[in-house]
């Protein structure tokens, strides 16, 4: 057991100097960034500190609400987008099981999309997809 402390050596050796590495990176990098900008707002005019916005001022706030409405629709298409990835190895596995039991399979799809019809009905009816609203 005592023989196998020398073979760690090397390995915290290199977890050493990964965590020297690291930090030293990590405080040069703010000492290097501190000291350049402080030297630049010397030299460059205040203009020049705020954010470009294709050649608009920025003016309130950087991000903007959006409504309800949007994060409903892109759940929706995720859901119903969600329905090719059951339905694509279903379409290529069809005429292999077609053989085997075509009444339970065939069901089965149809079970699959009749309740996702059923969800885009509903949708519809509680108008998730009208923008205005």
């Amino acid at each position: 057991m005592g023989s196998q402390l020398p073979q760690y050596v090397p390995v915290l050796i290199l977890a050493l100097v990964a965590i020297t590495f690291a930090g030293g990176t990590l405080a040069f990098s703010v000492l290097i960034g501190k000291w350049a900008n402080k030297n630049r707002l010397k030299r460059v005019a205040q203009a020049k500190n705020i954010p470009y916005e294709c050649g608009m001022l920025p003016v309130g706030e950087g991000n903007a609400r959006l409504s309800v409405k949007f994060y409903l629709v892109a759940m929706l298409f995720i859901l119903f987008d969600i329905e090719v990835v059951f339905l694509y190895p279903w379409a290529v596995v069809y005429r292999e099981m077609l053989k085997e039991n075509a009444n339970l399979i065939f069901g089965s799809m149809v079970s699959f999309l009749g309740i996702l019809f059923v969800g885009y009905l509903y949708a519809l009816k509680k108008k998730a997809f009208d923008w205005k609203s």
